[in-house]
């Protein structure tokens, strides 16, 4: 089973949460989940949650957007930015819930990074510039749940390369 290792640092101008995992997986496979919405409608949210719309404009300054559904129905539409990609190495970008009216107050950022392990990939997800402690809390235990949800995926498509 892969490995998390979980971080947290607060400080007054900078709340963030670094999670490290280590999928059985080569890298290219792995970022391609990342990247591709037909993947990302299948892990991309805390177990127990639907994904029925997953979009993205995948290029520097392209737009992506994420509905997530819970067990209860509630909706959690988020969307943000492609501000940097490398492929299978880097992808950052803006991470932001949007409100009832449209807006989206505030984002995070998040930096992904994908690295070989062997003969497996090793994938660094850093979200900062959290407003509170409870948010980023929340935020680790979603990840987490996200990242295993990951884990199975990514065994289904290795079978089928």
């Amino acid at each position: 089973m892969e490995n998390t290792k979980t971080k947290s640092t607060a400080t007054a101008a900078d709340l963030s949460l670094i999670l490290e995992r280590v999928f059985d997986a080569p890298r290219h496979l792995v970022f391609e989940a990342w990247t591709k919405p037909e993947h990302l409608v299948n892990w991309c949210a805390p177990e127990g949650f639907s994904i029925p719309k997953a979009t993205g404009d995948f290029r520097e300054g392209g737009e992506w957007f994420s509905l997530l559904i819970a067990p209860d129905g509630e909706k959690y539409p988020v969307s943000g930015v492609y501000i940097e990609i490398e492929p299978d190495k880097l992808l950052v970008m803006s991470h932001g819930w949007i409100e009832d009216d449209g807006t989206r107050p505030h984002e995070t950022v998040l930096k992904v990074r994908f690295a070989d392990e062997g003969k497996k990939t090793k994938v660094t997800l850093e979200q900062s510039m959290f407003k509170s402690v409870e948010s980023r809390d929340g935020h680790i235990g979603g990840w987490s749940s996200s990242l295993n949800r990951l884990a199975h995926l990514l065994e289904k498509l290795k079978t089928k390369e």
